[in-house]
């Protein structure tokens, strides 16, 4: 297969989170799993699934940010995971199928995310008082003093642009963002391999994220769409991954 026509769909094999991800979802929009609903443990889940612990909470997480569940530590009937809202409209699961389906081009993903995180973080400048609890915490965790391998790193990073989509409360975009989160993770991670120095990157996509929070509690709404804009495309002529997967 030439790279021009190579699908994004292509660029890695599907992770074991996942497929702990995609089990629960479709668990949520066949009915099995209901609002109320704890899911099983970890471990139940792990080795069901045949994954490792750590994916299983790396789901729980992306799950837990979309506000598809509640978790709590300790013991009795409130801790674990439990279900408290099922996937709006089914677009989540809709999208998800579309990218797995056609494999969209990396172009069109970077185009789509200017369109969707651009409105995002026009809307949550434009709040009185946006939720950016979610949002902070995951920057905390990307800036913590343990150093965290590349794709830690990567994870948390998609993870934070899609906490920013569900605190928007636009729910049509947030289920587009959690639908093609996937895809755009993969793209971001392909394209990583290019880099001269991650480090230096990494550094970089810190401060620019700082930036666009700043934008936000600032009420700049045309600062934050452009900070937002710079951010994405910056990174995309980065790593130039649509010359090695164009469409």
């Amino acid at each position: 297969m030439s790279t021009d026509s190579a699908p994004l769909a292509s660029l890695e094999p599907t992770r074991a989170w996942e497929v702990v991800l995609q089990r629960i979802e479709s668990d949520l929009l066949s009915g099995a799993l209901a609002p109320g609903d704890h899911l099983p443990p970890e471990r139940t889940l792990a080795a069901d699934l045949g994954v490792g612990r750590s994916s299983v909470r790396e789901a729980l997480r992306v799950l837990e940010v979309l506000g598809l569940i509640r978790t709590a530590s300790g013991s009795g009937p409130q801790s674990g995971a439990i279900i408290i809202a099922r996937p709006t409209g089914g677009m989540s699961a809709l999208v998800r199928l579309q990218v797995a389906a056609h494999g969209f081009a990396v172009r069109d993903v970077v185009k789509t995310r200017l369109v969707l995180e651009s409105a995002v973080v026009g809307e949550l400048a434009a709040a009185s008082e946006p939720d950016l609890d979610a949002a902070l915490e995951l920057l905390d965790a990307m800036e913590q003093d343990a150093p965290l391998t590349r794709d830690e790193y990567l994870t948390l990073d998609q993870a934070f642009h899609l906490a920013l989509a569900v605190a928007s409360d636009n729910e049509v975009i947030a289920s587009m963002m959690a639908g093609l989160r996937d895809s755009i993770e993969k793209y971001v991670r392909v394209g990583a391999s290019f880099l001269p120095s991650w480090e230096d990157t990494a550094r970089r996509l810190k401060a620019e994220h700082r930036a666009i929070v700043a934008a936000i509690q600032a009420h700049d709404a045309e600062l934050a769409r452009t900070r937002i804009r710079q951010h994405i495309e910056t990174y995309h002529a980065e790593t130039n991954v649509s010359s090695v997967h164009p469409h």
